[in-house]
């Protein structure tokens, strides 16, 4: 059995062809998305965050209200580029989305990945201390982030407030009780799988990944799942931790299926650079009938390591469009598959 949900990552374009046009259209789209997805027995709604794009950016708006509009499934991130975001700010963010979402949240975040400008998050006011990275201050950041969720106080109160205080330091509000246990960490590597498994977070692990040894894409991510597990084992964490990688799967079981997705048959690994010095490994799109697809996925070590596989979605092409596949996976794949 795995929790099955979608990921979009929210583009639109002014093209005549595209069915997200603009930024209310995206916005929109995936809150009804996220309602139709849990009306098909879908498990999570997550969204990606790129800023400077003409893709989903700022979350806590959106997650807030698909957590108004739904009841069931799991709302999250995947993943927040911890490099532009102020960490006491976001806790308040997060804390009052998952209030209205009823404790649903599933917040994935990370250091972030190639953007659309260079330093992007210098203009959001953030710089990295002497001696630090990027990657560096988006740990920071991480670290703070989690130590306020904890919802300890910190903070010395004014000895005449406007209002009363409860005694002692003051912690942010609103606070949302668990909220601590539901972090994951967008993981692109075995060393910093294994730092978040440390830190008590759950392992998001994405279509692509450092390329550490040359093997398949879902070999290394199996292997990077494997280093997680061991680490959080290791740290002697409570419970068992949760691991999602995402997945773009396109079931073809009309003509237009065949039309969008035909020509991704064939589709294998790629490998290249996402900066000038870190090379990566892009896994493939899963396209094909669904006989043929439940032998590929079946072969694919990574996802049958997970307990949350998370379905690309193609958000241009609409809400029936998105929603048809995803029903697609769980009616003609998960089964044969015992994921359902």
């Amino acid at each position: 059995m795995k929790n099955i949900g979608f990921l979009s990552f929210g583009h639109w374009s002014s093209s005549p062809h595209s069915k997200a046009r603009s930024a209310a259209d995206t916005l929109l789209q995936s809150i009804e998305l996220a309602v139709a997805a849990e009306e098909l027995g879908a498990d999570g709604a997550y969204f990606r965050v790129h800023h400077f794009a003409r893709q989903l950016a700022s979350p806590f708006p959106l997650l807030a209200a698909v957590g108004a509009r739904t009841s069931r499934i799991e709302i999250g991130t995947g993943v927040i580029d911890m490099r532009y975001e102020n960490p006491l700010y976001m806790a308040e963010d997060a804390g009052a989305a998952d209030l209205i979402a009823g404790g649903r949240l599933q917040l994935g975040i990370s250091r972030g990945s190639p953007e659309q400008v260079i330093d992007g998050w210098r203009y959001f006011g953030y710089e990295p201390a002497e001696g630090e990275t990027d990657a560096d201050m988006a740990r920071r950041h991480a670290e703070v982030f989690l130590q306020v969720l904890e919802g300890k106080g910190f903070a010395q109160p004014n000895p005449r407030p406007m209002f009363p205080n409860p005694p002692g330091l003051l912690r942010l509000e609103p606070h949302a009780e668990g909220l601590r246990q539901r972090i994951w960490w967008g993981s692109g590597s075995n060393a910093t799988a294994k730092w978040a498994a440390g830190l008590g977070m759950h392992l998001m692990s994405s279509t692509l990944k450092d390329d550490e040894n040359g093997r398949p894409f879902h070999v290394q991510q199996a292997e990077q799942i494997a280093a997680y597990r061991e680490a959080w084992k290791e740290a002697g964490h409570d419970g068992e931790p949760r691991v999602s990688v995402s997945r773009s799967i396109m079931p073809i079981v009309n003509e237009t299926d065949r039309a969008y997705f035909g020509h991704e048959r064939d589709s294998s690994d790629q490998v290249g650079f996402i900066d000038a010095t870190t090379r990566a490994v892009f896994g493939r799109t899963y396209a094909a009938e669904p006989d043929v697809l439940v032998k590929e996925l079946a072969a694919d070590e990574a996802i049958a390591a997970a307990d949350t596989l998370l379905l690309t979605v193609p958000s241009q092409l609409g809400v029936d469009y998105n929603a048809h596949l995803i029903s697609s996976v769980l009616t003609h794949v998960a089964p044969a598959l015992g994921w359902r």
